[in-house]
C-alpha cells in the first residue's frame, strides 16, 4: 500500500510539472499558430448609408401594445411617411400623438382603408384582432404589418393564408427580437459569411419581467393574447428558421405552465418547445420570471451552434459584464471574438418599404413569416400542461 501511495504521488507531481512546463512553451511548439487565450474585441462601426430609395405613405390602426412605436419608427427610417392613425382608446391616442406629432387622427378604420394613397397599414391592436384586421386591409388592396403575435389561432392562420394568396398582398409580422435587435442582425451576417460553418442548432431563451399591475385585462386572457408560445414563442421560431436557413420545420414537443400567477388560472408564465427541420433543431424556452434585481426587462440570450463554431448573443444585458446590450460572442476554429453590435444597421423597415413598392420579398419571405407563427400556434395548441 505504501509503495502504491509513493508511486501515485510521484506520478501526480510529474503530471503537474508537465502541465506547468507546457504552459511555458510557445504556441507554435504545441501545433498552434495563434494565441487562443486572447479575445479579439470588435466594435462594429456604423456604415454611412444613402437615404432609402423608395417611399410609401402608411397609416396605423390599433395601438394597444407599445411595440407600435418601434414599428412606426422602423418604417419612417426606411422611407415611410406616416399619414394617419385610428384607435378607439383616447388615452392610447394621446401617447401615440405625443410620439408622432404630425400624424392625423382618423375618424374611423374605413377612412384609412378607403384612402387610395395609403399603401400599408401597421397594427399593434389586441392580438386576437390583428388577423381579422389584416384580412380587411389586404382585401382593401393594401399591405399589412403586424406586431407579433400576428395571428393567434390556426383557424385565423388558414383564413389569412387564403386571403393573402388571393390578393397577393404582403402580410408581414415584425419579429422584433431578431428584426429589431442589432446583435441579432449581425449574427445573421456572420453566419452568411461562413464564420461558424453550417448551423445545426439554435437555443433561444426569452425571459420577460412580469408586472401585472401595468398590464391590461386582455393580456391575461389566452383567447385574446394567444398564450405564451403563440406570443413570445413566435419570436424564437422565427430565429430558428432564419439562422438555420430552414424552409420547412415541425414541432417535436411543447409544454406550458402557470407557476406563479394563481389569480389568472388560464394564463401561462412558462413555456418551452423543441422544433426541427431536416437539417437542424431548435430549443426554445420562454418565461415571465425576470427578477426585480435585473437592470432590464429580460436577459434574452440566443445560442447558435455551427459545425465550425458557435455564437452567443446577450441581447439586452451582459450581467456583471460589459455595459449596455447587443453583445455577441463568436468562437470558431481560428479565434474567439467579441462584437459590440450597438451601431449595426437594422434593415427591416427599409426592406419592407421596398417590398411594398417593388412586390419583392427582401424583408422576409411570406412563407417564412407564416411558418414561424404556425410553428408557435401548433406548439401552443399541443402543449402539455406542467406546474401547479
Amino acid at each position: 500500500m505504501q509503495f502504491k501511495r509513493r508511486n501515485f504521488i510521484k506520478k501526480s507531481v510529474a503530471s503537474a510539472a508537465g502541465l506547468a512546463a507546457g504552459a511555458m512553451f510557445p504556441a507554435d511548439l504545441l501545433g498552434l499558430d495563434h494565441d487562443l487565450t486572447r479575445i479579439k474585441e470588435i466594435v462594429v462601426k456604423p456604415v454611412q448609408r444613402p437615404a432609402p430609395k423608395e417611399s410609401i405613405k402608411f397609416s396605423v390602426i390599433g395601438i394597444n401594445h407599445s411595440h407600435i412605436n418601434g414599428m412606426v419608427s422602423a418604417l419612417i427610417k426606411g422611407g415611410g411617411q406616416l399619414v394617419s392613425v385610428y384607435a378607439k382608446e383616447e388615452d392610447l391616442l394621446r401617447g401615440f400623438t405625443r410620439a408622432f406629432q404630425n400624424v392625423k387622427i382618423a375618424k374611423s378604420e374605413e377612412e384609412i382603408l378607403e384612402d387610395e394613397s395609403i399603401r400599408l397599414v401597421a397594427s399593434a391592436a389586441i392580438p386576437v384582432e390583428r388577423a381579422p384586421l389584416g384580412i380587411r386591409v389586404m382585401k382593401a388592396g393594401k399591405d399589412f404589418m403586424a406586431d407579433k403575435p400576428g395571428i393567434v389561432t390556426l383557424e385565423q392562420m388558414k383564413e389569412v393564408r387564403k386571403v393573402q394568396k388571393e390578393t397577393k398582398r404582403i402580410y408581414s409580422i415584425m419579429y422584433s427580437e431578431r428584426l429589431g435587435v442589432p446583435a441579432a442582425v449581425h449574427a445573421g451576417e456572420l453566419i452568411r459569411a461562413g464564420e461558424i460553418g453550417k448551423v445545426v442548432q439554435t437555443i433561444g431563451l426569452g425571459p420577460h419581467r412580469m408586472t401585472p399591475a401595468s398590464r391590461p385585462a386582455w393580456f391575461f386572457d389566452p383567447g385574446k393574447a394567444g398564450g405564451i408560445l403563440c406570443d413570445i414563442g413566435s419570436h424564437q421560431s422565427d430565429q430558428f428558421l432564419f439562422y438555420t436557413n430552414s424552409k420547412q420545420a415541425e414541432l417535436s414537443y411543447s409544454q406550458t405552465g402557470n407557476f406563479n400567477l394563481p389569480k389568472y388560472p388560464e394564463y401561462q408564465d412558462f413555456g418551452d418547445m423543441l422544433v426541427r427541420s431536416d437539417h437542424a433543431t431548435g430549443h426554445i424556452r420562454i418565461d415571465w420570471f425576470t427578477p426585480g434585481g435585473l437592470a432590464t426587462w429580460g436577459d434574452g440570450r440566443t445560442f447558435i451552434l455551427g459545425t465550425d463554431g458557435y455564437i452567443e448573443m446577450r441581447k439586452y444585458i451582459d450581467i456583471a459584464g460589459r455595459q449596455g446590450g447587443n453583445h455577441l460572442f463568436l468562437v470558431n476554429q481560428k479565434e474567439t471574438r467579441y462584437f459590440d453590435c450597438r451601431e449595426v444597421y437594422l434593415p427591416y423597415g427599409e426592406q419592407l418599404v421596398s417590398d411594398v413598392v417593388n412586390r419583392t420579398e427582401t424583408a422576409m419571405s411570406q412563407e417564412h413569416c407564416f411558418l414561424a407563427t404556425e410553428l408557435a400556434l401548433i406548439a401552443q395548441k399541443n402543449a402539455h400542461k406542467v406546474g401547479a
